[in-house]
């Protein structure tokens, strides 16, 4: 099989296709028509105008039918709607390409299952487009295991027309839902949510409460109708707090520490606050995560969103909307 050859030959370069080429897949046309190890064979749209656009900005060819495309590549970037999502790449993992996925993995847990096993049928590597999860901060305070108890986040962001086709749970709190479970690989034990339409006519602001088995809890608020934007995540372990700015990629951390060895030494009977600022290099997730799905193509082993962890963060995400509803 086509994806089967390119795990082969780990110094070939991957023959790559975008589907979709809107907001998000024109970012992808450029990085992958730049990216060491990718061959950008094409792009395809459902609409011309925008597929020409991509392609002309960075030198890829428009593959008016995408069967065509999907016959000479290796390795598929789907930035399609999330309704069809399924249709474009099922037939594509079946035949043994390598597809990244952009989240939401699929609209509902029973088409998300389809394209797990059409990835397994075909051999080929499935990974989801959670790009939040490459933010190299995200990976720093990963790598140090802080050991969650509490954690907040706050991702909030002004209204735009774009992604109206999803409620902000899907569109933007499931980033974090999936930074969660990673941080916390037990089971969701509780969800409790609330949350309103404002501006459109699905829900644009909504607060979540989730437990895990592990006895971590996470209070989670995303927004797409706020006045300013912010991204951020404070985690809570003994004797340690993290405090994650998205945005500023970057993390600041406070420990109890040894006696006189920090500020406001004594506050705490002989035990002293010390930083714990986690060093972050700074970098371009959408960059990351797809340097990450070509070492994947390639058998490497690398930090990785997969569609098992696509498949966890949307069932939460929906649990969510579940909660909202009732």
């Amino acid at each position: 099989m086509v994806g089967e050859r390119a795990q082969g030959g780990a110094e070939a370069a991957l023959r790559v296709g975008v589907f979709g080429t809107g907001a998000l897949g024109f970012h992808h046309v450029r990085l992958c028509a730049a990216l060491p190890g990718a061959d950008l064979v094409g792009v395809h749209d459902v609409s011309p105008a925008a597929a020409g656009r991509a392609a002309e900005a960075h030198g890829a060819r428009v593959f008016a039918d995408p069967e065509e495309l999907a016959a000479a590549i290796d390795a598929a970037v789907v930035a399609v709607p999330t309704v069809a999502h399924e249709a474009v790449a099922a037939p594509l993992l079946a035949r043994g390409v390598h597809c990244l996925v952009e989240k939401p993995i699929a609209p509902d847990l029973e088409s998300a299952g389809r394209l797990i096993a059409a990835a397994e049928e075909g051999g080929a590597v499935l990974g989801v487009g959670h790009v939040e999860f490459y933010n190299p901060a995200v990976q720093a305070l990963l790598a140090a295991r802080p050991g969650a108890r509490f954690v907040e986040v706050q991702r909030l962001g002004v209204f735009s027309p774009r992604s109206l086709d999803v409620d902000v749970v899907l569109d933007l709190m499931i980033h974090d839902l999936q930074i969660l479970q990673a941080l916390d690989r037990t089971r969701v034990a509780e969800v409790r949510a609330t949350g309103l339409a404002v501006l459109s006519d699905r829900i644009d602001i909504a607060n979540a409460r989730v437990a895990f088995a592990s006895g971590c809890v996470a209070n989670v608020t995303a927004s797409r109708v706020s006045s300013e934007r912010a991204r951020k995540l404070r985690l809570f372990s003994p004797n340690r707090y993290y405090s994650l700015d998205y945005q500023a990629q970057e993390i600041k951390g406070y420990e109890l520490g040894e006696p006189g060895t920090g500020v406001e030494a004594g506050a705490f009977g002989e035990r002293a606050i010390v930083p714990a600022d986690l060093p972050v290099t700074g970098g371009e997730p959408l960059k990351a995560e797809l340097e990450a799905f070509f070492a994947r193509c390639r058998g490497e082993r690398v930090p990785f969103v997969d569609g098992e962890g696509g498949a966890r963060a949307l069932a939460t995400a929906l649990d969510v909307m579940r909660a909202i509803e009732a």
